[in-house]
């Protein structure tokens, strides 16, 4: 199933939502290439909260080079399935394999060129085997020198109230979005 029927068929929960799902189906319709980087007007991404089985917790890690604390996700880099590009993002992230039922959350575009979907699922796993996946990069600058960091420097469990006091202040509508989502299954 292509990514346009998928949205064709979301039912949004709200006027926000139906927004986002016009605009979305109106900018694959405009560019070919919505699922890469290559387009410069903007591409999919997919990230996931990962939640604890109380509820009352998620994974956030800290991201090198955005030099800032977000959730797990990332690029759709040619994937249509966004759903296996949030899935695929946590585990290369954060080292945590979902096994529960991962579940749609929300969407939004989130700059300029990022039109983001979110997904959640519960872990009651250990977080202490963190490892991230890496890049390489020139270091010191102009030295001719190539050297891999990971991508994730810290993994933590934060509250809701915790998150939104260190994530980007553009990625709290998403944090929102959990809280509503887990207070109507309580």
């Amino acid at each position: 199933m292509n990514l346009r029927k998928k949205i064709e068929e979301f039912i949004p929960f709200n006027e926000q939502e139906e927004k986002d799902k016009i605009q979305f189906l109106e900018f694959i319709d405009s560019f070919d290439d919505t699922l890469t980087r290559d387009n410069i007007f903007g591409h999919f991404t997919a990230s996931a909260f990962v939640v604890n089985k109380e509820r009352n917790k998620m994974v956030v890690v800290y991201h090198i080079i955005n030099d800032g604390w977000i959730y797990p996700g990332g690029h759709a880099d040619g994937e249509e399935d966004l759903l296996k590009v949030a899935v695929r993002e946590v585990e290369e992230e954060t080292n945590i394999c979902i096994n529960n039922p991962i579940d749609f959350l929300a969407s939004k575009k989130v700059s300029k060129n990022k039109l983001a979907i979110m997904f959640y699922a519960y872990f009651d796993g250990d977080i202490s085997n963190f490892k991230s996946n890496t890049f390489k990069i020139e270091w010191p600058k102009n030295s001719n020198q190539i050297k891999e960091f990971p991508e994730m420097d810290k993994l933590k469990w934060f509250t809701s109230k915790e998150a939104k006091k260190y994530i980007h202040p553009t990625q709290k509508f998403f944090i929102d979005k959990l809280e509503e989502k887990l207070c109507e299954s309580k």
